[in-house]
């Protein structure tokens, strides 16, 4: 007889415990393959990835649900293992799949340009004589365009059963394609122009350091930029009145080939804040086919004269009794103000007018004087050089190119002097109320009004939701 205990027979078969383990084991695997913060991860980067310009905010309804991969809103990781699965299985079957391409056409060739390709670099890679580049450009006139190449284009060969050349062409821009085809008596040459669907877009921006950077950031281009301060130049001015803090909406034409964006067209709507004080545009094309811009009330928006002849430059000196010349040292009067910008900067004339000088004048060098009317006259000195057409009694349009920015005369730096006077009088350029140009008449005032209202209505909308959206 022995004292020993007897064990205690175990809780769980040995089967239940090995089962057990794993399971544990299964569930620490799941663990190490689908961490939370891997699964929180996916939702910031495709939250990141949906941010896009305000202009895309009208297409918003056609985005796939991103809904369904988000394992934090209840789906089960079992679906994100599927979907991620299905993803690797056709990542593994491209290969294959770029393993057996299809039999190309021995006819067809394509080559890029590459920096430093000639046409006739370009006619040896598909392996064509030299010759060949003679016979097609003497061929025809218009077919030297196919010698202005540029870097990144695509030029497509098509060849005969000989393996002479049967026809060439090449797409130059997104809506234009030029192409040679040969005949009996040579190439004869085509023009092809893709006509764009024409949409309306909006945009939102702030401004933190300049009109340009901040039109950048809304998604406009910078020609789009240049198109708002022409509009609202006559009550803002561009070079000195912006503000940071001041904001803008835009509602304007894009060009579309294909669903993407291939340009843009007019500036339908435009509003700007500057300085607490809100500027309205509408463009409006009368019964008479004549168009402008106009505020939201009917009056319009184009005045006599524009505010500055110079886009975005810097004012350097301002109107003054008694300024010291930095050239003479001495006190003199400066009678109008100093735009200082690169040489080279357009410079437009301020309103309507015929030019009574283009020429040299004294300390001013390189001058433009252009009178407007019996009372208004502008000056525009130490110009570089005159724009083309630009000479003695020739008419002008107001924003017409006159000149460019230079330092001829008396000047220390390449730099605008622009005068104002009224009447024979020099006045402030700055301070100067010009005159308004006619409102919409009475019987225009309907049809602009169902046309305006939609347009201010869609600024106020798009932007109402985009501020929305931006506290979620």
């Amino acid at each position: 007889m022995t004292n020993e205990t007897p064990k205690a027979p175990p809780l769980y078969p040995k089967s239940h415990l090995l089962a057990a383990s794993g399971i544990a084991a299964l569930l620490s695997l799941a663990l190490l393959v689908f961490p939370s913060s891997e699964v929180e991860a996916k939702k910031t980067t495709l939250s990141l990835e949906l941010e896009s310009p305000a202009e895309q905010l009208k297409d918003e309804s056609k985005a796939a649900p991103l809904v369904q991969v988000e394992g934090d809103q209840g789906t089960p990781f079992a679906q994100i293992e599927s979907a991620e699965t299905t993803t690797e299985q056709a990542a593994q079957q491209a290969p294959a799949a770029e393993q057996k391409p299809e039999a190309k056409d021995p006819s067809h060739r394509e080559v890029t340009v590459a920096r430093g390709d000639t046409l006739s670099t370009l006619f040896a890679k598909v392996g064509l004589p030299t010759n060949a580049v003679h016979d097609l450009l003497a061929s025809n006139k218009q077919a030297k365009q196919f010698s202005q190449l540029k870097h990144g284009q695509v030029l497509q060969f098509e060849l005969d059963k000989t393996g002479q050349l049967a026809s060439l062409h090449s797409k130059v821009s997104n809506l234009e394609t030029i192409r040679l085809t040969k005949t009996a008596k040579g190439y004869t040459f085509a023009r092809e122009i893709s006509k764009p669907v024409v949409r309306t877009a909006y945009a939102h921006g702030v401004i933190k350091s300049s009109l340009s950077a901040s039109a950048q950031r809304a998604g406009l281009s910078h020609s789009m930029a240049m198109d708002m301060a022409k509009v609202l130049g006559y009550d803002i001015d561009f070079a000195q009145d912006i503000r940071q803090g001041d904001e803008f909406d835009v509602v304007y034409e894009q060009k579309v080939m294909d669903g993407k964006v291939v340009g843009t067209g007019n500036i339908l709507s435009a509003r700007f804040t500057n300085r607490g004080k809100t500027y309205t545009a509408v463009r409006y094309t009368n019964k008479q086919g004549n168009t402008s811009y106009y505020t939201a009330d009917g009056n319009s928006l184009r005045k006599a004269f524009i505010r500055t002849p110079v886009d975005f430059a810097r004012i350097s000196s301002r109107f003054s009794a008694g300024r010291k010349h930095p050239i003479l040292n001495k006190i003199r009067a400066h009678k109008g103000v100093d735009y200082a910008a690169p040489r080279g900067t357009p410079i437009k004339a301020a309103g309507d007018g015929r030019i009574e000088l283009a020429g040299r004048r004294g300390g001013y060098g390189n001058t433009v004087i252009i009178a407007h009317g019996n009372s208004y006259k502008t000056l525009y000195g130490h110009m570089q050089g005159f724009a083309k057409g630009i000479k003695n009694g020739s008419s002008v349009k107001q924003g017409q190119i006159i000149g460019y920015i230079g330092t001829t005369g008396l000047s220390t730096g390449p730099h605008l002097h622009y005068e104002f006077q009224v009447n024979g009088v020099h006045v402030d350029p700055l301070s100067q109320k010009v005159p308004m140009a006619d409102p919409i008449t009475k019987a225009e005032r309907q049809r602009f009004m169902q046309q305006s209202q939609p347009l201010i209505a869609r600024m106020d909308q798009e932007k109402a939701t985009m501020l929305a959206a931006n506290k979620r």
